[in-house]
């Protein structure tokens, strides 16, 4: 299988109010199509590594390479041309903005982007809304939108310059069984089609759907369970 992501011995420090060692030589391999879940009790370093491996934090040692390109020592404008391109992130709260439209909202990565025209990415956004059934709230405002909605938004606003990774920090973190449910299924026929993802939970459920799980113990990795589906 195509490697998409690889972290080689990452450690990584808080000096504040005292030095704590919060990710201890972590060494990970991610496949293109991978379904992988990072799981861990509060405090366990999953967040931070998440940061470490989405380019949102750059104060550790050892390397990063996402894509065959090493991430690692880039410069915060190349990063964030970088994140933008190859990286969708999916957050507990969604972070819409509510004054404008779902459609807006999904367009802004990619007119930053500043790859295709206004119309096509237009054209792009409605068949990322498609996708997640949300065709019919394209001139709805986002605060009018349930919390469900809201983040089938947030997914299609992710996909929308076709990254190469889906990073998600608690995706069902804020939502009940069915909209839960309903996310899970997403992810799963969105990896059925090639995509990678990458998502910190505290959702047993999800994770033990997703293709391999990574249990963070005390800033290290502890054991890799792999579940059969």
């Amino acid at each position: 299988m195509q490697e998409i992501l690889k972290a080689d011995c990452i450690n990584k420090f808080f000096h504040e109010p005292s030095d704590f060692h919060v990710l201890k030589n972590i060494s990970l391999s991610i496949n293109k199509g991978e379904f992988v879940s990072i799981v861990g009790k509060s405090g366990s370093g999953k967040s931070t590594m998440m940061y470490v491996l989405a380019t949102l934090d750059t104060d550790y040692t050892g390397n990063v390479t996402i894509n065959d390109i090493k991430v690692t020592g880039l410069k915060q404008n190349e990063l964030a041309y970088f994140r933008n391109k190859h990286i969708g992130f999916i957050f507990q709260s969604h972070y819409l903005f509510p004054e404008f439209t779902v459609l807006e909202n999904v367009m802004i990565p990619a007119l930053k982007l500043n790859k295709k025209s206004v119309s096509n990415i237009e054209k792009d956004a409605r068949q990322k809304l498609g996708l997640m059934q949300m065709e019919d709230f394209v001139n709805h405002l986002a605060s009018k939108l349930s919390g469900g909605q809201q983040q089938r938004v947030a997914i299609a606003r992710a996909l929308i310059n076709n990254p190469d990774i889906i990073m998600a920090d608690e995706p069902t973190g804020n939502l009940d069984s069915a909209n839960s449910s309903i996310i899970l299924d997403i992810f799963r026929n969105l990896v059925n089609n090639g995509n990678t993802i990458i998502a910190i939970t505290h959702d047993e459920d999800f994770a033990g759907k997703s293709d391999r799980q990574i249990v963070i113990l005390d800033g290290m990795i502890r054991s890799k369970p792999i579940k059969t589906l």
